[in-house]
């Protein structure tokens, strides 16, 4: 018994080059806008603190601008949070999936496997020079709008308790704190919950079972 790889018809091959091209534009149109959102995040942040610093000889002045900036750009930086996890796992799942059909191309004609980069180690993501675990969501765009966003809601809290409640100068420290702290815990938990399962999961489907789904068997 042998082994033959039936001739794709040239139909399939159209529409699996279209679709890794689509991937592709995919890829790249999520890390472009991850960049965007959290550039214009930044933006928002170091103009709204401009703004305070220059409101800052006057108090009443001082608290109209950081109790109207500071929620703003607060809940700005959510919202980035929110839309850079959704981009960055649309972008591992493309990526994927890619892999997938990069893998199917070094299997047509299996000499030439080494030019796709397969014959290496199972882990996909090693042909990119990047391997994927379990903390790698602490590394991430969002990660970073996080901390910021993180300390942006601290401050908050702080300057609450020292303009508005006037409490004593431990209170607002403390509490500015633990606030940050506790926002700090729930934004990266919540990109823990999100992207890990999608970064330790297997892609739909492996190279081998695509591959040896393929193959017909005849008598030799």
């Amino acid at each position: 018994m042998t082994l033959r790889v039936p001739e794709p018809p040239p139909e399939f091959m159209t529409a699996l080059t279209t679709e890794h091209y689509m991937l592709q534009g995919t890829s790249s149109s999520t890390t472009s806008e991850g960049g965007s959102r959290v550039s214009i995040y930044l933006s928002a942040l170091s103009s709204g603190l401009v703004a305070i610093g220059f409101a800052s000889a006057s108090h009443r002045a001082l608290e109209a601008l950081a109790f109207t900036v500071l929620p703003v750009v607060f809940i700005l930086g959510c919202f980035t949070v929110v839309r850079l996890t959704d981009t960055s796992v649309a972008n591992i799942v493309s990526q994927r999936r890619m892999d997938l059909i990069t893998a199917y191309y070094a299997s047509i004609y299996p000499p030439a496997a080494a030019y796709f980069g397969h014959g290496e180690p199972q882990v996909t993501e090693r042909r990119h020079g990047v391997h994927y675990g379990r903390w790698s969501f602490l590394f991430t765009m969002a990660s970073m709008v996080v901390v910021v966003n993180s300390v942006v809601g601290g401050a908050a809290v702080a300057l609450v308790c020292a303009l508005a409640v006037k409490a004593a100068v431990p209170v607002p420290v403390v509490a500015g704190l633990a606030a940050g702290l506790l926002l700090l815990a729930g934004g990266l938990y919540y990109e823990h919950r999100r992207l890990t399962p999608v970064v330790l999961g297997t892609p739909a489907g492996t190279a081998s079972s695509t591959t040896d789904s393929g193959r017909s068997v005849e008598p030799a």
